[in-house]
Formats: structure tokens, sequence, C-alpha cells
């Protein structure tokens, strides 16, 4: 592979990118230009940040990894499924539920309503469909066990969980590589570990090796 050099992080529900300011700067130390696309997770349609993101993308000029936490990773899923053909290297999902989010269905319960996750976040989150990656880009997958959020509180989460998604939710099947690393769900964003782990796979394509 090429080396490839340019990295798009995309964020997850209710964040702006400014909660990945620390993930970038330290992924950037690995010789990256690190880029952060910022969409309008609770009110922007999939039609609008997807194309968003693959202008972004071709913006670059050249080939690219990308990097999605949480709804930022179904995002991606999504773009590559909608555009196939985009100049995608590597991809890494940080705690990104692929198989639906159980912390998100009950949410809704609670609330009554879906209106608070937006027509984009409803539909990724909200589908347990288990997804299959068929892109040519290698995608890695890092889960978190630590047992810290928002997801304790309106649902039971079975097995190891980051506080908000199961392990089991994120896995991908088709993924290249699945690596779990005790971390909160909103802890991604602040580990070290995440970081050498995510530049090891943009570098190598696996996570050990």
């Amino acid at each position: 592979m090429p080396d490839v050099d340019q990295v798009v992080v995309v964020h997850g529900l209710w964040m702006t990118g400014a909660e990945a300011t620390l993930f970038r700067h330290r992924l950037a130390a690995h010789g990256y230009a690190v880029r952060q696309y910022h969409y309008h997770s609770g009110s922007a349609t999939a039609a609008t940040v997807l194309a968003g993101l693959r202008d972004e993308i071709l913006s670059l000029g050249a080939l690219v990894h990308l990097v999605g936490h949480s709804l930022g990773g179904l995002v991606i899923a999504r773009l590559l499924e909608a555009y196939p053909t985009l100049p995608v290297a590597r991809v890494v999902l940080l705690g990104s539920p692929v198989n639906g989010s159980r912390a998100a269905a009950g949410l809704v319960r609670l609330a009554g309503s879906d209106w608070m996750f937006g027509p984009m976040a409803s539909n990724e989150l909200l589908d347990g469909r288990p997804r299959v990656w068929r892109h040519a880009a290698e995608v890695g997958v890092i889960a978190g066990t630590q047992s810290l959020g928002l997801g304790r509180l309106v649902c039971g989460l079975d097995g190891p969980n980051d506080g908000t998604v199961a392990v089991a939710e994120t896995r991908l099947e088709g993924a290249t590589d699945h690596l779990e690393l005790p971390v909160s769900h909103v802890g991604f964003m602040l580990s070290q570990g995440v970081v050498e782990a995510t530049a090891h796979f943009l570098a190598r394509g696996s996570f050990s090796g």
C-alpha cells in the first residue's frame, strides 16, 4: 500500500469534534495530517452528512484513512456503502455499535420518542440488523471494556461494555481485526492506548505484529 498521511476523524452523537482535540494531536505525532469532519448529528439528514464527508475526502486529492468514534464509525460504514470508489485506505472504528445500540433503544423507551437523535442517528443506532463490511478498505474495530457511562442507566448491557456500547455490538463481520481495550465510551478520545492502537492499525493493517 502506498504511504498514506491524511486522516479524517468523524465524531459521534451530540459531539462537535472538540472532544477529539487531544486524540487528533496525539495521532498527528505519528506523522499524520489529521483533520476533523464536523456534522450536525442531531438534525442533519444522512444524505447531507455523507455528501459532506465525501467532499471532504475528495478535497484532499489523495488516499486517506478514516477514524470514526461511536456514531462516526456508522457514518463511515454508510459512506463507503454509498460511495464505494472513494480513495480510502484503512478505517478504524472506536466504540461504534455496528449491530445497533441497546442504550439508544433504552433511551428512546424512557423518553417516548426518538426525536432526540435526529433522522440519521435514529436510523443508524436503532437498526439492530448486523452490518457486514464489504468495502476494500481494511477496517479495524476497537471496543471498550470500562463500564462507565449512560448505557448502564437506561438498559442492561450484557457482557463486557464501555458503559454505553457492548463489545458484542461492535463485532463487525468482515472486519480485518478487532481489539478490546479498558476504556469507557467517552474515554476513547482521552486514551493514549487507543491512539497507539489506531496508529498501529493505520500503518500496518492490524493491531498486532
